[in-house]
């Protein structure tokens, strides 16, 4: 069937911000849908409210709106843009749950768009619970016994039926969200309210427990005519019980039988044909090894976070070849590498694929490393071997943790058997590590089976490489046999770790490794729907299939596992790293272990090594491929360290030197710059030890800002405001040493922070633009909402930061992108910190500002000058308004407040023609909306209470009703401003909590009483999450809130595209 002639216009809604369970994946597949359907010649409109998205940049489709994913916002789009069709199946639960609200609610019809890809009925047959049910019923396919519930008494009763424990699971969410498995009523109480809440229509279900049993998916793809092909079978290595984000698996199923198989496939088939999804379906069922019982779990009728995973591990472009499928083509009519059409297409690749999630439970305070039914993972890592062994073991060196295999993890080693099988009682991040050291110590593999329900053969694979580790230790101090070098080389183990079991310098283990011509060897991954492409991972089981050519070449390296301080925002800088590449001429290589992201892409780069980002890969491709060099500065952290380590072994690295980029962070050098260039800094000192902490401390003067060396997103960081607080962060630190103190500054209360992007040649820069943060100083600068252009930062302290920032770029001899930030503290400006590196800040100033950084910076890294590029100030008539997305509902213990380390997954962009509006756009799209009428509640602290009174006069001029408690209370009387008393919880009731409960408050500001008060305030941001009413945790924001609730009350907002806002940018 050829495309689709009945529609010209294709509207297709991303999937916000990166929160827990709905991540980067979705800019990957929206990025491919944008692809596939231009090229199939329809116009696409693209809405996101994710500014850190490589989809929302101008060029990827031809009309793209930054814009809140409400239904006012749809709508406003379609009645202005009339597509003919939506496509609602590539953003994730958002995108399809934004679909069925605007189907139901009669504006698809009015406007006369059809929606394509899947249809509405089906998101309700795959997403409703209860219809779910009764599909599965008349196919005759098993599920769980359960009942759908809409109040936590019925949930009770049908638990009492059924038995504990029971998993809870509400309707329409995604990763797991506001459910959990639970083993008696009081935990059900709590969970199933908090299931409720999530839902977004107030149905949980209530299942039988399925825990320990296999859990295994399958992607599929139906098109129009009924043809069906199974892309991926996935095996969950953990069993039922860890939600499948958190779970680690392999592709193919490795322990499964064809018989099982095929019967999981016919199930599939039966629910995709009844279920008429057009396009990719995830499908996940559970089995009972025991009883060769199967049941069905759920089925996602869209793209998803495994559709990303099966896409990379096969080579099957699912969102690309969706698309296709809904503009009207059949799989006949899209090209297969080995059978010639697509529907001919079976899974066939000759190798093993792990993924691996990575967590970041380090970031929150009393957030318990427990793994369950609700995803926790912030990011994941995709390897790829021959064997499971390598596999397995190239992922664990891909993550990022400073591990490059699985034995000496923390003090496991230390652990008797009997402390490590207590430490297995529960699932956490650590559970493979600490079996490992179990086996160690001769754990027996049944045990192991019985704790964890991960199957024997995974368990005797890991036994197997403990036993060859124990081996390669005899050896220490003497010199290893080379088979047992080769062996462990061909079962995965990374030069890095042999080097650090043997206790010899890594140099020394790949120097032997090649005198023996064992190097990696690489294999092609043919990708499936196009002509003629692959990409490409290494081994040391077979020999070398993939020939390198002698045009020129640039290397990228990319940023790894997303998490919590290095996000998307750096794979967007890779992917226009590598698009400004092949602009110039030359061919780009990728190198990325990230399965979600667009850089990974079969089509981003020239060529894609899908490999981790340590020495021994990144070498060992740069010997292969020789290119001119390496561009490292735009992965984050992540190239940056081991960027050294691959200057001294010959490697080119493109752009701002190494050496730059630690001067950068070593601050005593730092501030001599600082000092030559005469430009102020807060006082500081770098300390090993707790004796020369006192000593800085005493010479500065509390408070002060403490964090450790070479770090990103702020981990660690604190601020101290008095001796004992510094003495209990020293004790607690770890890895202090002379090479990698501790940095203390002076903290500088309440001033207004402010950063700066330039693109500098070494000899000249460009500062596109200054963003101010809307939290005051102490708030980390990734979590803190900021504004371009800046709203209340004096001409004179812009120019000076544009002069300091130029300067500073040049003195450092800056190639490419530096972000600098700073501090306005009684009329001064300090600079608090520069990065000459990208930073997450460069997609929204390119968004805002219309400057593609990235790719400006590139083309300087190649050999342009500043002065080639032409680039000029310009004036920006709109404002953006950066807001930060937590993952606090995820984590109902962890109290939600903001401060300098990092906490946010992910970003949204407000933008509008005043900045209230952008203000109160940035806070919808984070969905916490701003009310514009009603009762705000209002608890700051001592510390606070004068830079209240503006933010409390405003709303009172608005008409809103103040309620405060006892302090606050009495300040905004005696300043003559009208307040209702309320009662904290301690103080009898009714009280805040049963205020929040009964929804009588509408808006929550609330400052952190801290250490100073003897009762601790964090419940009345707790049930403000819980109760999703929005809440305010320092007064700027407080102060910003108001702002933009009072330009909303004026009427509202008018939807504008990206396009137009630069279009109306003056040079």
């Amino acid at each position: 069937m050829p495309k689709r002639e009945d529609i010209k216009k294709v509207l297709i809604i991303g999937s916000g911000p990166i929160i827990i369970g709905q991540a980067c994946e979705f800019d990957y597949s929206g990025t491919q849908a944008c692809k596939a359907l231009r090229a199939l010649g329809y116009k696409v409109v693209l809405v996101n409210s994710n500014p850190a998205t490589i989809m929302t940049d101008p060029e990827i489709a031809d009309i793209t709106y930054i814009e809140p994913l409400n239904e006012y916002a749809l709508t406003e789009i379609i009645k202005k843009e009339r597509p003919d069709a939506l496509l609602p199946n590539l953003g994730g639960q958002t995108g399809l749950n934004l679909s069925s609200q605007l189907a139901k609610s009669g504006v698809l019809e009015k406007y006369g768009v059809k929606v394509i890809g899947v249809n509405i009925d089906a998101i309700e047959r795959g997403e409703d619970r209860i219809v779910f049910k009764e599909t599965m019923k008349k196919l005759g396919i098993d599920m769980p016994r359960s009942t759908a519930v809409n109040t936590v008494e019925d949930a009770e009763k049908v638990a009492d039926e059924l038995g504990y424990p029971v998993v809870v699971r509400p309707a329409y969410t995604m990763g797991g969200t506001g459910g959990g498995l639970v083993y008696n009523v009081e935990e059900l109480r709590t969970i199933s309210s908090r299931g409720l809440a999530a839902s977004l229509v107030n149905q949980v279900l209530i299942e039988e427990s399925v825990l320990g049993w296999e859990e295994l998916e399958l992607e599929v793809v139906r098109d129009s005519k009924n043809q069906l092909i199974t892309v991926c079978f996935i095996e969950n290595v953990d069993a039922m019980g860890v939600h499948t984000g958190d779970s680690y698996c392999t592709a193919p199923m490795l322990t499964i039988k064809p018989e099982l198989q095929q019967r999981l496939q016919k199930y599939s088939y039966d629910i995709v044909k009844t279920i008429e999804v057009i396009g990719g379906t995830n499908v996940q069922f559970a089995h009972d090894p025991k009883t060769d019982r199967v049941v069905i779990i759920e089925i996602n009728p869209r793209t998803s976070r495994s559709s990303a995973l099966a896409s990379k591990a096969t080579g099957f472009p699912i969102a690309l070849v969706s698309s296709m499928l809904a503009g009207g083509l059949t799989m006949d009519e899209i090209p297969y590498w080995r059978d010639g059409s697509l529907e001919k297409y079976t899974p066939s690749g000759d190798y093993v694929v792990v993924k691996f999630a990575r967590w970041a439970f380090e970031k929150f305070d009393g957030l318990e490393d427990k793994l369950g039914t609700q995803m926790q993972a912030v990011g994941e890592v995709m390897s790829i071997g021959k064997n499971y062994k390598e596999a397995f073991q190239k992922a664990i060196r891909s993550l990022e943790i400073g591990r490059y295999g699985l034995g000496f993890a923390k003090d496991f080693n230390s652990k008797s058997l009997d402390e490590l099988m207590v430490m297995l009682n529960h699932a956490s991040s650590e559970r493979q590590f600490i079996m490992y050291e179990a086996l160690r110590k001769g754990a027996d593999i049944n045990d192991l089976h019985e704790k964890t329900h991960i199957k024997h053969w995974f368990i005797n694979q890991m036994k197997e490489l403990v036993e060859l580790e124990e081996k390669i230790i005899s050896f220490k101090g003497k010199a290893l046999p080379d088979a047992i070098l080769i062996q462990a080389k061909k079962d995965g183990f990374a030069d890095k770790y042999l080097a650090k079991i043997l206790n010899v310098p890594e140099k020394n283990i790949r120097e032997k490794r090649i005198s023996l011509g064992l190097e990696e060897a690489w294999e092609p991954v043919p990708v499936s729907g196009v002509e003629n492409a692959a990409y490409y991972f290494s081994t040391y089981n077979a020999s070398n299939k993939v020939a390198s050519n002698n045009s020129k070449k640039i290397m990228v390296l990319g940023g790894g596992p997303n998490r919590i301080g290095q996000g998307i925002e750096f794979d967007y800088c890779c992917v226009h790293a590598a698009f400004a590449i092949r602009d110039a001429g030359l061919e780009s290589i990728m190198v990325n272990c990230n399965p979600e992201t667009v850089s990974t892409d079969y089509d981003t780069s020239n060529k894609l090594y899908f490999e981790p980002l340590t020495v021994e890969d990144v070498l060992s491709i740069y010997n292969k491929e020789k290119p001119e060099g390496v561009i490292v500065q735009f992965g984050g952290q992540t190239p940056l360290n081991i960027a050294n380590e691959l200057e001294q072994n010959g490697v080119k690295i493109l752009g701002t030197t190494p050496e730059t980029i630690d001067l950068a962070e070593d601050r005593d050098r730092f501030r001599d710059v600082m000092t030559r260039l005469n430009i102020p800094q807060p006082e500081s000192g770098m300390a090993s030890n707790l004796d020369q902490a006192l000593e800085i401390a005493g010479r500065i003067g509390y408070p002060l800002m403490v964090r450790p060396s070479y770090v990103l997103g702020g981990r660690a960081m604190k601020i101290i405001l008095d001796e004992e607080m510094l003495k209990q962060y020293v004790a607690a630190a770890v890895d202090v040493t002379p090479e990698r103190p501790l940095l203390i500054d002076k903290f500088l209360e309440d001033a207004i922070e402010a950063e700066a992007d330039a693109i500098s040649d070494g000899v000249d820069a460009f500062v596109p633009a200054v963003m101010q943060h809307i939290e005051y100083a102490g708030i980390h600068s990734g979590d803190s909402a900021c504004v371009i252009p800046p709203v209340i930062i004096p001409e004179k302290h812009i120019k000076t930061i544009e002069e300091y920032t130029r300067k500073i770029a040049i003195e450092l001899k800056v190639i490419g992108l530096m972000n600098i930030q700073y501090a306005i503290y009684k009329d001064v400006v300090y600079v608090l910190e520069a990065n000459p590196r990208a930073s997450r800040t460069v997609p929204l100033v390119s968004k805002v500002c219309n400057i593609p950084m990235a790719k400006l910076a590139t083309q300087i890294m190649l050999g342009k000058k500043l002065s080639d590029l032409k680039l000029k100030k310009k004036n920006i008539k709109h404002f953006g308004v950066k807001e930060a997305v937590f993952p606090f509902n995820m984590f109902p213990a962890v109290d939600p407040v903001l401060g300098p380390e990092m906490r946010s997954t992910g970003e949204v962009l407000g933008l509008a023609d005043s900045f209230g509006l952008a203000f109160y756009k940035s806070q919808e799209a984070t969905q916490t909306c701003l009310p514009i009428s009603g009762t705000v509640l209002m608890t700051v602290a001592d510390r606070d209470k004068d830079k209240i009174i503006e933010t409390a006069k405003n709303f009172k001029a608005m008409n809103f009703r103040i309620l405060a408690t006892g302090g606050t209370h009495k300040f905004l009387n005696d300043n003559g401003i009208e307040s209702d008393l309320i009662k904290k919880v301690h103080e009898g009731r009714p009280n805040i909590d049963d205020a929040i409960k009964n929804k009588e408050i509408n808006l929550v500001i609330n400052t952190p009483a801290g250490k100073k008060s003897e009762y601790d305030d964090s419940y009345i941001r707790k049930s403000a999450i819980k109760n999703k009413i929005p809440y305010i945790t320092t007064t700027s924001a407080a102060l910003a809130s108001t702002a933009g609730i009072k330009d909303r009350l004026e009427g509202e907002y008018k939807v504008k595209s990206l396009q137009e806002y630069h279009k109306s940018i003056e040079d």
